[in-house]
């Protein structure tokens, strides 16, 4: 079983029965589907309330995630989990290589560390930005209601396969390669 986990690359149905299987167990254990932007806008509110609750109070945004809700809660359990996880399996399998700029970044935006890093944290600013905007988040949106034959969540998918698509293209076929 370890041998599989340490491929690098999965067959693409295996792992598509692992997230449905995880689904189902969180469907049935929980009663709710997994998620966890509300986490971050959790995670803004107390530390907002923190900083100055007079002015949290006038917010009704944030209040609607601080009212009748635990502040740390099962997909602030779940976020944890992804890290604690990650950790865990990058200690168990040394053995892989970390890659800070993969070749495909370096050959369109060159070798500089700090230039990725901002890259990937501006588009995950973007994608959670997104996410809270439509009320949701990517797995939220694209699997849990996919799983559901949700409409919303394949006009999800194919817009963000519309919108990806073209995006990889133009920022990594900039020097015509």
């Amino acid at each position: 079983m370890f041998e599989y986990l340490k491929r690098n690359r999965w067959s693409p149905y295996v792992a598509g029965i692992c997230i449905a299987l995880l689904y189902l167990l969180s469907f049935f254990f929980l009663g709710k589907m997994l998620g966890s932007t509300k986490t971050f806008v959790r995670l803004a509110a107390a530390l907002w309330y923190f900083i100055n609750p007079q002015h949290l109070q006038s917010n009704a945004y944030y209040m609607g995630y601080l009212q009748n809700s635990y502040w740390i809660n099962w997909q602030f359990a779940l976020v944890i989990g992804i890290f604690i996880g990650s950790y865990i399996a990058s200690k168990l399998y040394a053995n892989i290589k970390i890659v800070d700029v993969p070749s495909i970044w370096k050959n369109s935006f060159g070798p500089n560390k700090k230039v990725r890093y901002l890259g990937a944290f501006s588009g995950g600013v973007i994608i959670l930005f997104g996410a809270r905007l439509a009320g949701g988040c990517t797995s939220g949106h694209a699997l849990a209601g996919g799983m559901q034959l949700a409409v919303s969540g394949w006009i999800f998918m194919i817009c963000l396969f519309a919108a990806g698509i073209p995006t990889a293209y133009i920022m990594y076929n900039r020097k015509g390669k």
